[in-house]
């Protein structure tokens, strides 16, 4: 089709600029959504030709917009779907951590075997038997031949020494 035959409607979208983007941004509530519907609208003016005269360029703009502003409403709801509910569905969510709290980890475990190395053997012993194997004070004191009061005491330099190797974080 000749040129002159499609200017009625770009005459129409460039008159009625303003106005198409104002109903769009109401429409679709964001004037960046909006220009971008009038961006596309734009697009497909310019490369679509009629093949019936239009009686109305101006509706025949409206309609055009309004049908892409529909079609991104569509396409944003199909995507969010999956999200509604608190973000990322339970089946596809990743538990592991990740790459850097892997690393930190090693790191601190490291850190920590470090310390429990420098410790005396008394002062260790009593701090994996009450950590680890989760004795009572009394059973510890039993374990090592030591008062429970010694126990408390182990314990409280071996907590100090590992928190201070590791920073000050417990």
């Amino acid at each position: 089709m000749a040129r002159d035959e499609v200017s009625p409607l770009m005459g129409a979208f460039h008159e009625h600029y303003d106005s198409l983007l104002g109903t769009l941004a109401g429409r679709l509530g964001d004037l960046h959504r909006a220009s971008e519907v009038v961006h596309d609208t734009y697009l497909r003016l310019s490369s679509n030709r009629p093949t019936a005269h239009i009686e109305n360029p101006r509706a025949y703009v409206f309609r055009v917009a309004t049908n892409i502003a529909i079609d991104l409403i569509r396409r944003e709801r199909r995507f969010a779907a999956p999200m509604q509910g608190g973000g990322v569905p339970e089946d596809i969510r990743d538990e592991a951590p990740t790459p850097e709290a892997v690393l930190y980890s090693r790191q601190r475990l490291k850190q920590l075997d470090g310390a429990l190395a420098e410790l005396p053997a008394n002062v260790r012993r009593a701090l994996l038997l009450a950590r680890v194997d989760g004795l009572s004070h009394a059973c510890i004191a039993e374990e090592l031949r030591v008062s429970e009061s010694m126990v408390a005491k182990y314990l409280a330099r071996g907590l100090r020494h590992c928190r201070d190797a590791l920073g000050g974080e417990t």
